[in-house]
């Protein structure tokens, strides 16, 4: 079975558009024979990121899809409601914090520049492109996530949010926990739920006051992790578990907000 088989991920702009021959490069080359020690004969499977899949058996400098390009092995809708990290990168901890997230099933991921976010080197876009897709490959997804360009929080949080937008924050007194949040749904209608949950965290030493006040004029519900004062990362494993989770628990393909 194709779960079976390690995975390639191929952009679809580069899968044949006739026949079934697909070209590989020299690092995918390198990867299959070196990485995984495939040999010419053996079989993998080839992923396009936007939810299709072949298996394709291996040449020495190209592969041959076991299966038409209109005609995938395995194909599967975008996931629904779209869920999207919007988060401060943390100096330290940032590739095992996107690699996480793409496990759990995060749809998109839009790096922050936040007023208390550190200084120093960040993951250049490239590695934590690169960081995504091996992510996507290893747990077998079928969708890559969507890495947006970096924005300031300010932009981010200053603007109504498309759909439901969640403000995780910490130290202020009453919120309710993001799961509480998610499983009452007392704040939206479904209407907004349809077009995606975004899910915001600041940096290390939190949100500034200028930045939660643009949000909560904007529209952004403030939520809860939990009583304890978390890293970033740590924030967003915990808060993409949870809106994935949510998701998984909904009893119908229509968007509705599970009851109460």
């Amino acid at each position: 079975m194709a779960r079976e088989l390690r995975r390639l991920l191929i952009e679809p702009g580069r899968l044949p558009s006739q026949g079934r021959q697909l070209e590989l490069q020299q690092a995918e080359r390198h990867y299959l024979g070196r990485v995984l020690r495939l040999r010419s004969g053996d079989r993998f499977a080839v992923v396009d990121g936007a939810g299709r899949l072949w298996t394709a058996v291996l040449a020495e400098v190209a592969a041959e899809l076991e299966q038409a390009m209109d005609q995938p092995l395995e194909q599967q809708p975008m996931p629904d409601p779209r869920l999207t990290l919007a988060v401060a990168m943390p100096r330290r901890d940032g590739e095992v914090m996107a690699r996480m997230a793409c496990e759990l099933g995060i749809d998109a991921l839009l790096p922050l520049q936040a007023e208390r976010s550190s200084t120093g080197e960040r993951l250049r876009p490239e590695r934590l492109g690169a960081i995504l897709r091996e992510a996507a490959e290893q747990c077998e997804r079928l969708w890559l996530p969507e890495l947006l360009s970096p924005q300031p929080a300010k932009a981010l949080l200053g603007a109504v949010p498309a759909g439901v937008g969640l403000l995780a924050t910490t130290r202020a007194a009453g919120l309710p926990l993001l799961d509480q949040v998610l499983a009452a749904a007392a704040m939206e209608a479904s209407g907004r739920c349809r077009q995606g949950i975004t899910l915001a965290i600041g940096a290390e030493g939190g949100w500034s006051p200028e930045e939660e006040a643009l949000a909560t004029a904007a529209g952004w519900k403030p939520v809860s992790l939990g009583p304890s004062i978390l890293r970033v990362s740590t924030a967003a494993v915990a808060g993409t578990a949870a809106l994935v989770r949510w998701r998984l628990g909904l009893t119908c393909p229509s968007c509705s907000w599970p009851s109460p």
